[in-house]
Parts: C-alpha cells; sequence; structure tokens
C-alpha cells in the first residue's frame, strides 16, 4: 500500500551514528546477503573495482570481497559507522558520502552492491539513487542489492529503537529502474528474515543480482 509523506523521523546518519556496531549484530548472517557476496565473488575477475554502498560496519560485504582480492570502496553517510569499517576492514577504502550525491569515479566500477542502503529517504530519492547506483557499473560489470520492497512512501516506524521514516518501491519497480539503466537482471527473488533480537518481526527481503553488458 503506498503512504504518503508525514512528519519524519531522524535522517539516516544520525540513526546509524547511534546504532553503530548493534546494526552487524542484530543483522548477522542473512542468508541472502551472504548468497549474493559468494555470486559476486564468483563473477568478478581478480582485482576488480567494488563500491559498497551504505557500507556500515564493513561487514561482511566490504570485508568479505577485500579478503578475495578487490579493491574495495566503501561510503556511508553515518560518520560513526564509516569510522567502525576502517576499524574493522583495513584492507578497504571508506569514506562519508551519500549516495544521492556521490561523484563515481571515471569508468564506474566493475561491481556495486548495496544491502539495504535506500530505506530512509523519500520514494522520488529511492528511484533516483538506484538508477545512479546501476549506472556506475561498467559494461561487463556486476550489481548485487538487497532491500525491504514494497510500494511504500513516508512511513513513520520504530527500527532498533529509533523513530525513522522509510519508504521503497515495489519489486517490479525495482527491477524496472535496474532495466531501464541498462541492466540485465539474471537473478531475483524475495526471503524472509528474523532479525536477531527478542522484539524482532520477520521482515521480507528483495534481492537482485544483474549485470551491464560489455
Amino acid at each position: 500500500m503506498s503512504q504518503v509523506p508525514r512528519s519524519g523521523g531522524a535522517s539516516a546518519a544520525d540513526v546509524f551514528d547511534a546504532v553503530g556496531a548493534r546494526y552487524e549484530e542484530v543483522f548477522a548472517d542473512v542468508p541472502g546477503q551472504l548468497a549474493a557476496l559468494d555470486w559476486l565473488v564468483g563473477c568478478l575477475p581478480p582485482g576488480a573495482r567494488v563500491l559498497d554502498v551504505g557500507s556500515g560496519t564493513g561487514r561482511p560485504a566490504a570485508e568479505r570481497l577485500a579478503d578475495a582480492g578487490h579493491a574495495v570502496t566503501g561510503i556511508d553517510v553515518s560518520a560513526g559507522m564509516v569510522r567502525l569499517a576502517r576499524e574493522r576492514v583495513p584492507a578497504a577504502s571508506f569514506e562519508q558520502a551519500d549516495v544521492r550525491t556521490y561523484r563515481a569515479p571515471e569508468g564506474g566500477y566493475d561491481a556495486v552492491c548495496a544491502f539495504f542502503p535506500l530505506l530512509v529517504m523519500d520514494q522520488p530519492e529511492v528511484e533516483r539513487s538506484l538508477s545512479r547506483m546501476a549506472s556506475w557499473v561498467a559494461p561487463g560489470g556486476a550489481f548485487a542489492m538487497a532491500t525491504v520492497p514494497g510500494d511504500v512512501r513516508g512511513l513513520d516506524i520504530v527500527w532498533m529503537g529509533h523513530r525513522v521514516t522509510v519508504s521503497s518501491l515495489a519489486t517490479e519497480d525495482q527491477l524496472r529502474v535496474l532495466r531501464e539503466a541498462g541492466l540485465e537482471v539474471v537473478h531475483h527473488h524475495t526471503a524472509l528474515y528474523r532479525p536477531h533480537g527478542p522484539d524482532a518481526e520477520p521482515e521480507p527481503h528483495l534481492y537482485v543480482h544483474a549485470r551491464r553488458p560489455c
């Protein structure tokens, strides 16, 4: 069900500064994310340039990719998360940046991964950001993403003890944006995941693997 914008909660940067390392504990060992990382590692050439959007603590994405020998850049709006990631994954490079304004280097990346970075923004920004990320994938490159799908705009929720306003796109719209940006979707599925914690409720996760034709 589509929602209209409401008063708005805390910014993504404020929320993730406060959540910090707890995120890594609550969302540990997500099967679909681990499978997406295995897919990326399996299809990338040695020393590939990889961008991790919404890199958080650097685990598991940046760590897994850096351990596989790739040149990983992580970006996150949270200064606190960037500090944690630099401590945890020294083999990768991390910077504080917003996907909505980040400028990719000329030539883009051999792969872009984005695990749940677009939820704490308005729905039009979700679509534009998804299209921007897809545009950074170089010819022959790969793209892996995960999100909570749904035609939702400006929904106020309490997440990990913080009031936030979230938006997303329905699955068919997520796929449409990627295809319009020139990517070929090679796999997608939705799975339920229950975060760790006594009050956690199962949530649907959409996973998409895509390639840009050479």
